[in-house]
């Protein structure tokens, strides 16, 4: 079937923006929209203006929709490292420290940076460059009453998991009440998600512009799965979701890098070999 266009052939194509004749700017037509949202709202509706963290998300979000993202999705078997953690709570307690998972997979994730050091970069758009951090700051999103706060955690690569436990108290403790300093949020080198420890088994995170890459963890569930020996048995599983500037980092790097933090997870012995 042949469509007859109703353009002669040397007529144009028109090129003005439907409504522009009207007069209807951009400026008009946000007005116009807003106009409406006004109209629709009624009185059991709440207006919640858009301020401090939750401002801030705005932004950060939105440029990271621009970014080119690609994902990759592994899955870990953590028994040794539920082990491990319960024979250092008691002394950590004893320390004044809560000991999480968390801070183990922090100081892992160091380790794991000091090969891939890529990974541990900030992508300049106005100037197409890439910065490789030489400190690994890293960032941990944490849900508070005022939106979503990414404070880091300063200088990893030289602390402890103790170290990191504390500092990882005091910055969700700060971020809960509203208190934390602008050296708290800003230097970030990479970031993870720890939303597991609320519920979840996998997600897709998004950078935190200007990083290159972020880590989202899920919830450590039991499964059944293969021994050695071929019995079934209960294991503790996580999953990861790694997100990465396809800009910066192709798939290959991505996957190093996540095998060896998970290699150091699964057998988290070797972080004693690793540390310096």
């Amino acid at each position: 079937m042949r469509i007859a266009s109703t353009l002669s052939p040397n007529e144009e194509l028109p090129t003005a923006i439907p409504g522009e004749e009207l007069g209807f700017t951009a400026e008009k037509r946000k007005r116009t929209i807003e106009g409406r949202m006004d109209e629709q709202m009624n009185e059991e509706d709440i207006t919640i203006p858009v301020r401090g963290y939750q401002r801030t998300m705005v932004k950060t979000m939105t440029a990271a929709a621009a970014i080119p993202h690609f994902y990759l999705v592994d899955e870990l078997k953590l028994d040794a490292l539920v082990n491990l953690r319960k024979e250092l709570q008691d002394f950590c307690a004893e320390q004044g420290v809560k000991l999480t998972y968390l801070p183990l997979m922090i100081k892992a994730l160091s380790v794991a940076l000091s090969k891939y050091p890529l990974v541990n970069s900030i992508y300049n758009e106005k100037e197409s460059t890439i910065c490789q951090r030489g400190t690994h700051n890293v960032g941990v999103a944490v849900a508070t009453p005022f939106g979503l706060a990414v404070p880091n955690i300063k200088n990893v690569q030289r602390l402890s998991v103790m170290e990191i436990a504390n500092e990882l108290s005091r910055l969700t403790q700060l971020a809960a009440v509203n208190q934390l300093s602008s050296e708290d949020v800003s230097g970030g080198t990479i970031s993870v998600s720890n939303f597991g420890s609320i519920g979840g088994k996998v997600g897709y995170p998004l950078l935190n512009v200007p990083e290159v890459a972020i880590g989202a963890f899920g919830r450590i569930h039991k499964v059944p799965c293969f021994a050695e020996d071929g019995s079934i048995i209960q294991a503790p599983l996580m999953n990861v979701t790694w997100a990465a500037d396809h800009r910066v980092l192709d798939g290959a790097t991505l996957v190093k890098f996540s095998n060896e933090w998970r290699k150091l997870l699964e057998q988290p012995g070797r972080l004693l070999v690793e540390l310096r």
